[in-house]
């Protein structure tokens, strides 16, 4: 979003939240632990943690996380936007994820993790050791093994722990953490044909049960229309962050 835009008269009318660019902040050595933030002018409201998909293949990068950020900085969020290592292991991506919440160049009172598919697994996981007040996932992949019964992303699941998914899972399957300490919101459109709603579903349902505060927010749409900056599902969740109680200033990280 730029500062200012030019009117018919060739005079500039101030943006009602202009904001900075993009900054680089690399939070390892290797060349993908890096992330970008971006700040509205003026004091944050929160901030957001994106997280991109790709169901963990090296083809699919942050790129896949940029188009949101400016309607994010629009409300008044600050936005990290994270790249981690794909295709190298759970475990790198894992480490990378953690690594990369845990270095946030902005500390803040509301911090959400927003993760779309494979980063609606990643950013669910990551709650459980902190980080986040809120999660909202994306049409996630919560449940490993229902994902991996039905080969979705062409076998993904296997390729992305090296095996196929048994009890030593527990541990980075969202649907096995439960019951998480914070709110997750799982936001699923209802023709996604790549990641099926049950996935969603399924995740709510054993959530609750164990006494966790999870919710389906079902929206008109298919996998990418959740994280599409024009659709009328981005909007609503666009209206649910904002209903999130404002954190007051953030200021950077130390």
């Amino acid at each position: 979003m730029a500062a200012a835009a030019c009117s018919g008269s060739g005079s500039e009318k101030e943006d009602p939240v202009p904001t900075t660019d993009p900054r680089t902040v690399s939070y390892g050595r290797h060349p993908a632990q890096f992330g970008e933030l971006t700040r509205p002018r003026g004091a944050p409201r929160g901030l957001v943690v994106v997280v991109h998909g790709g169901f963990w293949k090296v083809q699919y990068g942050i790129e896949y996380a940029r188009p949101l950020v400016p309607s994010l900085v629009e409300d008044g969020w600050a936005v990290w936007a994270i790249e981690y290592r794909r295709g190298t292991g759970a475990a790198d991506t894992l480490a990378d994820v953690r690594s990369a919440i845990d270095a946030a160049p902005v500390a803040a009172g509301t911090v959400v993790g927003l993760g779309h598919s494979a980063g609606g697994h990643l950013v669910t996981w990551a709650a459980v050791g902190g980080g986040f007040t809120h999660v909202v996932s994306q049409a996630g992949v919560l449940d490993l093994r229902a994902a991996y019964d039905a080969r979705l992303g062409d076998g993904a699941v296997e390729a992305f722990l090296g095996h196929p998914p048994g009890p030593a899972d527990a541990a980075v399957d969202p649907v096995q953490q439960v019951p998480l300490t914070v709110p997750v919101w799982c936001v699923h459109g209802r023709d996604d044909d790549v990641v099926p709603p049950s996935q969603s579903e399924s995740y709510v349902e054993a959530a609750r049960a164990a006494g966790a505060t999870a919710e389906l927010v079902e929206v008109e749409g298919d996998h990418f229309d959740v994280v599409d900056p024009g659709s009328d599902a981005w909007e609503r969740q666009r209206a649910l962050l904002l209903s999130l109680p404002d954190s007051g200033p953030s200021t950077p990280a130390s």
